[in-house]
């Protein structure tokens, strides 16, 4: 293969189940020329999946993957194959979890890899797999620069009252408090808001739905955020497809006492078997319980929860931010969910919130009535694309592209 004057970024987000990866190619802007994801890792019926540009990179196939280390062997394998050695300029991950220190992306060095495995006891759902994804990528490109960017940066300057946990105080130095998620999705939504609207609606007051199989919301003023339903870890908040949200923590005793549940298996109920699973008994999915609402009350009443939660995080950021500029769904429910985003709106008119049937169920990006209080949006958001932007701006990519042009 030809060598390619332009800077290629690969993007790596992994999850509990999955794999997800894109290429971008930066030529003065970047595009999208590949993506992919290996999922259903460590369940039957693992498939590894690429869409691009070119013939070649369209393809979807079953994989055996019975865990992460043989999905990521099997991905650089493909991604040997599929570029020359020095066809990719950069790598960049997304890191769920900053902890204390990281609050902007910073390349990798082995130090950090150190701290990521101290930093795995805070979110053991996901940290293991995504450190093994950074340390198989490092060994097998070790001359690439390496970029991590954290999911809970957008929140680490929260205000005192938003951050500390209502626990004693000398937890604090050990790192617990509120961290926030998402943020890597919520730092792309201000910047998309501030290119569609400009400066002044982006620096207002702004309530962020990211609503999807892991679901938040995030209270933005200044640009900054001041408050955020996750907490110390990502199943804290409102009820998300598998995660519970937020709990009377006393639950823990009591099911400990009465059915000998410990903290293994309680942590594994709060985070794979609640939310609109366990409520519904029936699926983790928000379109099947739609579906089957009108014969299942238990669909039924998950939906119902899911969006009474929601609302009441809406009416107290509004609270938190002193009044309301501007609401933005996004993620795959709240994207793809009219009749979702339309009971979360209902009876929140003395906030100014008013949507227009019609261009609600037509997917506009302004969902809103023409001059109410609140401006109500749909937006897109794209994780990949912001951690291949914030790869680009670290490492000064589009000046390394303009000189070799």
């Amino acid at each position: 293969m030809k060598p390619n004057n332009r800077s290629r970024i690969l993007t790596i987000n992994g999850g509990s189940s999955s794999i997800k990866f894109a290429v971008f190619e930066l030529d003065g802007s970047l595009e999208q020329i590949l993506h992919g994801e290996i999922e259903r890792i460590g369940l039957s019926g693992s498939t590894f999946k690429v869409k691009g540009l070119s013939n070649r990179d369209n393809f979807s196939k079953s994989v055996v993957a019975p865990d992460h280390s043989v999905a990521v062997g099997i991905l650089l394998d493909w991604i040997e194959e599929r570029f020359a050695s020095d066809a990719l300029t950069a790598i960049g991950y997304r890191v769920v979890h900053g902890g204390p220190k990281y609050s902007q992306p910073e390349r990798i060095t082995s130090e950090m890899i150190l701290e990521l495995h101290g930093l795995s006891a805070f979110d053991p759902e996901h940290m293991p797999e995504e450190i093994l994804l950074i340390e198989a990528f490092k060994h097998r490109f070790p001359d690439l620069p390496q970029v991590a960017c954290f999911d809970t940066a957008f929140h680490h300057d929260l205000p005192r009252v938003a951050k500390l946990l209502p626990i004693p105080r000398r937890y604090e130095a050990k790192g617990l408090r509120r961290y926030g998620f998402h943020g890597l999705s919520y730092s792309f939504l201000m910047e998309e808001l501030n290119r569609i609207e400009g400066a002044k609606a982006a620096q207002g007051r702004i309530i962020l739905a990211h609503l999807g199989s892991g679901a938040s919301l995030c209270a933005v003023r200044d640009g900054k955020s001041i408050d955020t339903s996750m907490s110390f870890t990502p199943a804290a908040g409102t009820p998300m497809s598998t995660r519970s949200g937020d709990l009377d923590p006393g639950l823990n005793y009591y099911l400990a006492r009465t059915e000998g549940l410990d903290a293994k298996a309680f942590n594994e109920m709060v985070n794979f078997h609640s939310g609109l699973l366990g409520i519904s008994e029936t699926s983790s999915d928000m379109q099947d319980l739609l579906d089957l609402e009108t014969k299942d009350a238990r669909a039924a009443e998950a939906v119902s929860i899911f969006c009474y939660q929601v609302k009441k995080w809406i009416g107290a950021f509004a609270a938190a931010l002193g009044g309301l500029d501007t609401l933005v769904f996004a993620g795959g429910i709240g994207e793809n969910a009219p009749e979702v985003r339309a009971r979360i709106c209902d009876e929140l008119q003395f906030l100014g919130i008013e949507l227009e049937q019609k261009q609600n169920n037509s997917r506009a990006a302004v969902i809103s009535r023409s001059g109410s209080p609140v401006t109500v949006r749909v937006m897109h958001t794209d994780e990949q694309l912001m951690i291949a932007n914030s790869v680009s701006s670290l490492l000064e990519l589009s000046l390394i592209g303009k000189g070799r042009k």
